[in-house]
C-alpha cells in the first residue's frame, strides 16, 4: 500500500470516528435534556427517531471501517459486540409489532449508549501519551459514562414510584454512592433499579482498583530523587 493510501485511510477513519463521537454526544444530549426537565425520554418520539438514525450511522461506520480493514474476518470478530449494540432493535421491534416485557424494551432503548461510552473512551485514550495513561483514561471515561448512563436509567425507572427520587440529581447521587459501595439513603423499588444497583457496584469494585495500579505504575516510572550527593574531588 502506498504512503498516500495509508494517509488517506487514517484520515477517513479519523473523520468517521469523530462523526460517531458527535452522534453519540447528540444522543446523550437529548437524553440529558429530557431527564433534566423531568421528562421520560423513552416516550419521546423524537428520541426514538434520532436513536434509529444514529444506529444506522453506527452500522455505516462499521461498514466503512470493515471495508478499509486488511483483516476483514478479524475485524468482524473483534468488533462483533459493537456490531450487535449498533443494531436499531427498537425499529425492528416496532416494525414487526413484537410485544415484549416493559423491562426488556427499557433496556433495549439504552443499547446505543453502550457504543457511545465505548467510542468516547477509545477517543479519550487515544490522546494519551503512553499505553498506561491511555488505558487509564479509557477505563475512567467508561467508568464516568457508566455512572452517568446508570443514573439516567435509574431516574426513568424509579422516579414514577420511588418517593426518594424527585429529580435527576437524586438518581445521580444514588449512582455515585452505589458505585463507591458507600450506600445511599435511596432504596431501589423496581427490578430495573435493583439490577442497576448490582451492576454499578460490581463495576465500581472492578474499575476503581485501576486508580491504584495507575498511581503505582506512575511512581515506579518516576526517577527517585538522589539520596546522596557525589563527593567532590579533593586535592592534597
Amino acid at each position: 500500500m502506498k504512503i498516500s493510501d495509508v494517509g488517506m485511510k487514517k484520515a477517513v477513519l479519523l473523520i468517521m470516528r469523530l462523526l460517531v463521537l458527535v452522534a453519540a454526544g447528540l444522543l446523550v444530549a437529548v437524553i440529558s435534556v429530557d431527564s433534566f426537565r423531568n421528562m421520560s425520554f423513552v416516550m419521546d418520539p423524537f428520541y426514538e427517531t434520532l436513536q434509529t438514525w444514529i444506529c444506522y450511522f453506527f452500522l455505516f461506520d462499521i461498514a466503512v471501517e470493515w471495508s478499509l480493514s486488511s483483516r476483514k474476518l478479524h475485524y468482524l470478530w473483534s468488533n462483533l459486540f459493537f456490531i450487535l449494540v449498533s443494531i436499531p432493535y427498537m425499529q425492528i421491534i416496532n416494525r414487526f409489532g413484537w410485544q415484549l416485557p416493559d423491562a426488556v424494551v427499557f433496556v433495549v432503548r439504552f443499547i446505543p449508549l453502550v457504543r457511545a461510552a465505548y467510542v468516547i473512551g477509545i477517543l479519550v485514550g487515544a490522546t494519551a501519551r503512553n499505553r498506561m495513561t491511555s488505558m487509564f483514561a479509557t477505563y475512567m471515561t467508561i467508568l464516568v459514562a457508566s455512572l452517568y448512563f446508570g443514573s439516567l436509567m435509574f431516574f426513568i425507572a424509579e422516579q414514577p414510584v420511588n418517593p426518594g427520587v424527585h429529580i435527576i440529581w437524586d438518581s445521580l447521587w444514588w449512582a455515585i454512592m452505589d458505585m463507591t459501595t458507600c450506600g445511599s439513603s435511596i432504596s431501589e423499588m423496581t427490578p430495573t433499579g435493583q439490577v442497576l444497583g448490582a451492576v454499578l457496584a460490581a463495576e465500581g469494585l472492578m474499575l476503581f482498583p485501576v486508580f491504584t495500579v495507575y498511581i503505582t505504575a506512575a511512581l515506579t516510572r518516576s526517577p527517585a530523587p538522589d539520596q546522596t550527593q557525589s563527593a567532590s574531588p579533593t586535592t592534597n
